[in-house]
C-alpha cells in the first residue's frame, strides 16, 4: 500500500521531531510524524517501573527548553506544567558539609570562592548569550559560503567582539581547554570545582581533564541564560513534555502515527521519496526529516551503499559511545542525606566529591569497565510531585557516570554488580537508603539504546565536542540539516546544536526545509 498525500514525513516523535513537524504544519504543509513507540517524546518519557511508581525514564530534569519554542508552540496551553522550578544544585559532601548553588549565589564555601563564582557565573552568562545566538539559526558552512552564511559568521564574530576585550580573550582562551584547569584556576573548594566539572562532562565520554569539556559546561549554561536559576521538575514526569509537544504538533495540523516503526527510507534515483514501515507500508512525500540519530538515519535507514565512500566513513566514525546509566529506585520513605536539610532533598543533588574522583571514575570507561566509584546526578521528584508514587512513598532517579556501552564481559554478567556498587555509594551519603528500596532498576547505555533507539545509548545522539559541534555537527556534508541524499534532512539531537530538551534543532531544521523548498 502506498500513500502519497503528504508534503513532509518526520521520522520519530521525539521532541525535536515534533517541533519540526509543528513549524512545518504551521507553514501550511501537510505533515505526517511516524513513531515506533506507543507514545510521543522520545527520551522525554515517563513510565511506571513498579506498581504505582512513575519515573522519567530518560531525561529527568528540564534545564534548557528554549522559551521562544515554548511560546510559539503554546506548550503550557497543551499541558506542560512544572511541579517545581529553579531547583538548587547541591554538591554533596560525605561529611555532611555541602555546597549549595542558587543561580550566582553559593553557600558552603569561603567568601573568596563565593565572589569568584559570582563573577564566573556572570561571565558564563555572557558566553551563553553568544552561543544562543549561534544555536538559534542554521550553522554556516566554512567553504562555499552563501551570503547568509557569511553574514552568520560575521554576526558570530561581532557577538564575540562585543563581549569586551577581557571576556573575548577569556572565551577564546578557555574554549579549547579542559574544565579541570578552568575550575582549578578560579576556585579553592574541591566540592565546588567538582560540581562545575560535572556540568562539563555529564552524559559525555569525557572526564574533567578531557579537551572540549569547557564547551560542555557552556552548553549547559543555556538554561541560565533563558532565566532559569536551576532545573525544573515537570508535573507528571518528563513524559508530560513529550505529550505537550505532540498536542502542539497536532494542533498545528500535523498527523502522528504511533506504533509505526520505519524500516528504511524509500529511495528513487538517489533521492528520498518516502518511508517504508516495518509493516511493509510505503508512505511517500517530497521531503523526509529524520529525528533519529545520524548513524541510524544514514547508516541503517538509508544504508551505506546509498552513500559515497567518504561520507560513509564520516558517518561510521561519528562518535556516539554512551557512558551514562540511569538508576530508578522505589523508596518506602524519603531518604536522609547526611547533613542535608530536608528542604533540599528535592533539589538537584551531585555525588562527586572531587574532580580527581570524577576523572578516576572515567578512567574505567576508557578500558570498557564500569566505574568502581561512580559519580551521579540525583533527583527525588516526588518531593514536589506526590502523584508519581503511592502516598508517603518516593522515587529516586539518578544519572550515573560511567557505564560504557561496550562492557568487558558484557552487561549480562556485570549489570547486578554495578547496580550494587551504585547503591553502596548512595548508602555512604544517605545511610539507610538501601533498606528503603522496594524496587530498583538500572538502565545501561545498551538498555537506553533499546528503549529509545539511540545509537550507543548516547542521549546527545553523539559526543558534544568541538569536532562534532557547531559548523561540524554532525559531520561535514550534513552540517545544515540537509544530507547528501536529496530530500532528506536531520532534525534530532545529532544535528546542530545538539541534545537536551531544547527544541532548537527541530525549529532550525523546519526553517531550513522551508528555505530550501522556496529556493527550489
Amino acid at each position: 500500500m502506498t500513500n502519497s498525500n503528504y508534503d513532509a514525513i518526520v521520522i520519530g516523535a521525539g521532541h525535536n521531531g515534533l517541533v519540526c513537524a509543528s513549524y512545518l504544519a504551521k507553514s501550511g504543509r501537510k505533515v505526517l510524524v511516524v513513531e515506533a513507540a506507543a507514545t510521543a517524546g522520545g527520551a522525554a518519557a515517563s513510565r511506571e517501573f513498579a506498581p504505582g511508581y512513575t519515573v522519567s525514564s530518560g531525561a529527568h530534569l528540564l534545564t534548557q527548553l528554549n522559551p521562544k519554542v515554548a511560546s510559539d508552540l503554546a506548550l503550557q496551553r497543551h499541558g506542560l506544567k512544572l511541579a517545581a522550578s529553579d531547583l538548587k544544585t547541591v554538591a554533596l559532601g560525605q561529611d555532611g558539609k555541602h555546597v549549595i548553588f542558587n543561580g550566582a549565589n553559593l553557600s558552603g564555601v569561603s567568601a573568596q570562592d563565593q565572589s569568584a563564582y559570582a563573577a564566573f557565573y556572570q561571565q558564563n552568562l555572557k558566553f551563553a548569550k553568544v552561543l544562543n545566538g549561534f544555536f538559534s539559526k542554521r550553522p554556516p558552512t566554512l567553504v562555499d559560503r552563501s551570503l547568509g552564511d557569511t553574514l552568520s559568521l560575521l554576526k558570530l564574530g561581532w557577538d564575540v567582539r562585543t563581549l569586551g576585550k577581557q571576556d573575548m580573550q577569556d572565551l577564546l582562551r578557555v574554549g579549547l581547554i579542559n574544565i579541570y584547569d578552568v575550575a582549578n584556576e578560579h576556585f579553592d573548594s574541591e566540592l565546588l570545582k567538582a560540581a562545575v566539572s560535572m556540568d562539563g562532562v555529564l552524559g559525555s565520554h569525557m572526564g574533567p581533564r578531557s579537551p572540549n569539556t569547557v564547551y560542555g559546561y557552556l552548553y549547559r549554561r543555556l538554561g541560565d541564560f533563558y532565566g532559569m536559576k536551576g532545573p525544573a521538575v515537570v508535573a507528571g514526569g518528563m513524559g508530560t513534555v513529550g505529550a505537550a509537544f505532540a498536542a502542539a504538533a497536532e494542533a498545528a495540523g500535523a498527523e502522528i502515527r504511533y506504533n509505526s516503526a520505519v524500516a528504511r527510507v524509500d529511495m528513487d534515483d538517489c533521492r528520498a521519496v518516502g518511508v517504508v514501515l516495518e509493516s511493509g507500508e510505503t508512505i511517500s512525500a517530497r521531503t523526509i526529516i529524520s529525528n533519529a540519530d545520524p548513524k541510524t538515519t544514514l547508516g541503517k535507514l538509508v544504508g551505506y551503499p546509498q552513500l559515497d565512500a567518504g561520507f560513509s566513513r564520516r558517518v561510521h566514525n561519528f562518535r556516539a559511545r554512551g557512558v551514562s546509566a540511569k538508576l530508578h529506585l522505589a523508596l518506602d520513605e524519603l531518604p536522609r542525606f547526611t547533613g542535608l536539610d530536608t528542604a533540599n532533598t528535592g533539589d538537584r543533588l551531585l555525588l562527586a566529591p572531587t574532580m580527581d574522583y570524577i576523572e578516576l571514575a572515567f578512567n574505567h570507561a576508557k578500558y570498557g569497565e564500569y566505574s568502581q566509584a561512580p559519580a551521579m546526578e540525583i533527583n527525588i521528584p516526588t518531593v514536589h510531585d506526590s502523584s508519581l508514587a503511592p502516598p508517603g512513598k518516593h522515587v529516586l532517579s539518578a544519572i550515573v557516570q560511567y557505564a560504557p556501552y561496550e562492557l568487558k564481559g558484557g552487561w549480562d554478567s556485570g549489570h547486578e554488580a554495578f547496580k550494587e556498587i551504585v547503591l553502596d555509594k548512595l548508602e555512604a551519603y544517605a545511610p539507610g537508603i538501601k533498606n528503603l528500596v522496594s524496587t530498583s532498576e538500572l538502565s545501561t547505555p545498551r538498555d537506553l539504546e533499546a528503549e529509545f533507539g539511540m545509537t550507543g545509548g548516547h542521549w546527545h545522539h553523539g559526543e558534544l565536542s568541538l569536532d562534532q559541534a557547531l559548523m561540524m555537527r554532525p559531520m561535514p556534508g550534513a552540517t545544515q540539516y540537509a544530507t547528501p541524499v536529496d530530500g532528506l534532512y536531520l532534525c534530532g539531537a545529532g544535528a546542530h546544536p545538539g541534545g537536551g530538551v531544547m527544541g532548537l534543532a527541530g525549529r532550525n531544521a523546519a526553517r531550513e526545509v522551508i528555505r530550501q523548498e522556496k529556493a527550489a
